[in-house]
């Protein structure tokens, strides 16, 4: 399977993933950490790729969307954005009311 395959397959069969340097226990990036944060504070189930772990998938994921940063958060399998931009809509109120608009059930 492609790396291009295998990214379209994880994003198709999860509500939220989050593709992070790290993992949620030990993010490696202060950004991953940001995004993390938000959806264990609205307490959103997410799948989390691990990009250090394969350079296909690092690579590939930033192709994927033509977006050169990581991490990327999809949710019901569309292309969100950063943590610049998942921060800003934490903050205003948008992240939830989209998750919640969505389907995606939040604790907070």
């Amino acid at each position: 399977m492609s790396a291009k395959e295998q990214i379209q397959k994880t994003v198709s069969e999860n509500d939220v993933v989050l593709y992070m340097k790290g993992t949620p226990v030990f993010p490696q990036c202060g950004f991953s950490s940001t995004v993390v944060q938000v959806f264990d504070y609205l307490g959103v189930n997410y799948a989390s790729v691990n990009v250090l772990e394969d350079m296909e998938i690092r690579q590939g994921i930033k192709e994927f969307n033509n977006w050169p940063t990581i991490p990327q958060v999809f949710v019901k399998g569309e292309f969100i954005g950063g943590c610049d931009i998942v921060r800003e809509m934490f903050e205003n109120g948008e992240l939830k009311t989209m998750l919640t608009e969505k389907g995606v059930e939040t604790a907070a």
